[in-house]
């Protein structure tokens, strides 16, 4: 029998050993056996190749025991003993689950009693290590499916398609699936602890209770939580509402933008909503702050001239291809890179379907303005169709500058910029008309102001707060302040507001 002193080291090495994953430590685990007995040690695989082994092991001399090999990985035997020219090989079958794996010992002269024992216990041992690996590997397959059809179900729900979302989930409905209202809680918080979170609150179908929680593709130190607006009330715990809050107040590092509700084929609108939430929170004491805005233009304007008017300026891209639409409209709220990952295609072909779109429209998709006609046109065709599937449109359709000078959207711009006219002595509102008159480029506003970039970007940031949208990164905040002053300038404040 082994000495205690020996099974007591074998026992340490049992003990998890922070930063060394499985095949280390079983790696570790055959060269302590091959120094304890004086051999040569390997972990033949179910195939039948050498997996691991000592330094000194000569893969040569299995051949010599193939035979056995297969009737040991078969099934047939336990284990046995050949003299291969003029060394002795024990092998050992690991495990009951045939193809079984082998553990083999090659030594100048037969093993000891003690030896053999030793080497039954490392076995078994390997056996429980090999296992674990598996079982690391398995619930890590498992973490990355379930991430991939948490995102999946996410998309489904960003293009207003909760039946598609549902669909995908055959088996495995979410809970989420089945609510009338969500709310998207959009938070902050350093790239590392995003899996961290994810894993804490997921349960077993792979899903977070009632709600849902996707690593953002494009921003990575963004978490995007989907929440039924059941969670609004934690009384009944269990929901993910609470924790979210508490752990903005606990961390100086996060801040979290929360929607409005909205019904499941809404979560574009309401992700909009939270991104422009957070942006205002990322400024606030609390680091918290739910969407109090107002609604988009698109769903302001005359709906019949409105559609008339989208359906023209969308006509040279009708019969572009869906993925050339798709690119396009996420290029309006993200970043190309972003776009491309999200996708899983290069940043040349995203670059390559805007061209084609730019070309086929006559724009500068470079330009503010240009991008947010072209925003807002797909906005105004993405939204349903009142009182039946068919809507009279006029002809010929109105011009961009007609559409915009109905009553609605003139009160909407007033509301848009009121805040910016009431909160500051004016200085934001000229950095603001510069930096969209300069494509939105700080470097350039800068220098036409004569002010630093820096100031620059704390105009944006007082901006954002007073408007409560995002402007520092690409997105529908953007659009939605060209339009407010191009509207604005066509119909001045008749009375300067107080």
């Amino acid at each position: 029998m082994p000495t205690p002193q020996v099974l007591d080291e074998l026992l340490r090495r049992l003990s998890p050993r922070g930063g060394q994953d499985a095949a280390c430590e079983l790696q570790a685990l055959i060269d302590w056996l091959g120094r304890q007995i004086g051999a040569e040690v390997a972990l033949v695989d179910r195939t039948g190749e050498v997996d691991l082994s000592t330094a000194r092991f000569a893969p040569d001399v299995l051949a010599g025991v193939r035979p056995v090999l297969t009737q040991l990985s078969g099934g047939r035997l336990a284990a046995a003993a050949s003299q291969v020219g003029a060394v002795h090989v024990r092998c050992e079958a690991l495990g009951r689950q045939v193809p079984r794996p082998v553990l083999a010992v090659v030594s100048p002269s037969p093993l000891t009693r003690a030896s053999m024992t030793l080497v039954s216990h490392v076995g078994t041992l390997a056996e429980m290590a090999r296992r674990a690996r598996q079982a690391d590997d398995l619930a890590s397959r498992h973490r990355q499916a379930a991430a991939q059809l948490r995102l999946a179900v996410f998309m489904a729900l960003m293009t207003g398609e909760p039946t598609l979302a549902r669909r995908m989930t055959t088996g495995a409905v979410p809970p989420l699936l089945d609510a009338e209202r969500l709310r998207v809680h959009l938070l902050r918080c350093p790239p590392p602890d995003r899996g961290r979170l994810i894993d804490a609150h997921q349960d077993a179908s792979g899903y977070h209770g009632r709600g849902l929680m996707v690593r953002c593709p494009v921003y990575d130190d963004h978490l995007i939580c989907l929440l039924p607006t059941d969670d609004d009330d934690d009384s009944t715990g269990g929901g993910l509402a609470a924790p979210l809050r508490e752990l903005v107040r606990d961390n100086p590092h996060y801040a979290l933008g929360i929607s409005a509700p909205v019904p499941l084929p809404a979560t574009a609108q309401a992700y909009d909503q939270a991104r422009h939430a957070l942006a205002v929170a990322r400024h606030t004491p609390e680091r918290v702050v739910d969407h109090h805005g107002r609604p988009p233009l698109a769903g302001l304007l005359p709906r019949r001239q409105a559609l008339a008017w989208a359906r023209a300026f969308l006509k040279p891209i009708r019969e572009a291809p869906r993925l050339t639409v798709d690119i396009t409209s996420l290029a309006l709220n993200f970043p190309r890179s972003g776009v491309a990952r999200l996708l899983g295609v290069s940043r040349n072909t995203v670059t390559a379907h805007l061209k084609r779109v730019q070309d086929a429209l006559g724009l500068d998709l470079h330009d503010p303005h240009s991008r947010a006609d072209l925003a807002l046109a797909l906005a105004i065709t993405g939204l349903p169709l009142p009182h039946g599937d068919t809507v009279a449109v006029p002809s010929p359709p109105p011009s961009t500058d007609r559409l915009l000078s109905t009553e609605a959207a003139v009160t909407w711009a007033h509301a848009f910029l009121k805040p910016l006219l009431l909160g500051t002595d004016g200085t934001v509102h000229r950095t603001l008309r510069a930096w969209i008159e300069a494509g939105a480029d700080a470097q350039r506003t800068a220098r036409g102001l004569g002010i630093s970039r820096t100031t620059v970007r704390a105009h944006l940031c007082t901006a954002e707060q007073l408007l409560q949208r995002s402007l520092l990164t690409a997105g529908p905040g953007t659009h939605e302040l060209a339009h407010a002053f191009r509207i604005a300038d066509r119909a001045p404040w008749t009375v300067a507001p107080p």
